[in-house]
């Protein structure tokens, strides 16, 4: 283990937490909606905290910082390619008419 194990554990934790409380409200959201930008962007979220997660055990039991990193800004980039994409999918919003009675 190296001087930086410690501040990437509370780096990764940090992530851990705050991604997963977004994916998992993004993933509520999607639920009650069912929009599909909603279902990416939770599946975004989960990416970049797996890769975190990945990366950490990587670090971890491999010992190799660079293996750990570089499994990491992958599920990152990945990540937001997926959330990338939650910006431009077609949402279907409920139309309302409105009639006027004579």
């Amino acid at each position: 283990m190296n001087e930086y194990t410690l501040l990437i554990a509370v780096a990764n934790t940090a992530t851990l937490l705050t991604g997963g409380a977004v994916a998992l409200l993004a993933y509520r959201a999607f639920r009650r909606t069912g929009s599909t930008a909603l279902r990416a962007v939770a599946a975004g979220f989960g990416f970049i905290v797996i890769g975190s997660l990945g990366g950490a055990i990587a670090h971890l039991f491999e010992g190799s910082v660079a293996l750990g990193v570089t499994i990491q800004s992958a599920f990152t980039a990945g990540g937001f390619t997926i959330l990338l994409y939650s910006l431009y999918v077609e949402t279907t919003a409920p139309t309302v008419t409105v009639r006027r009675s004579d």
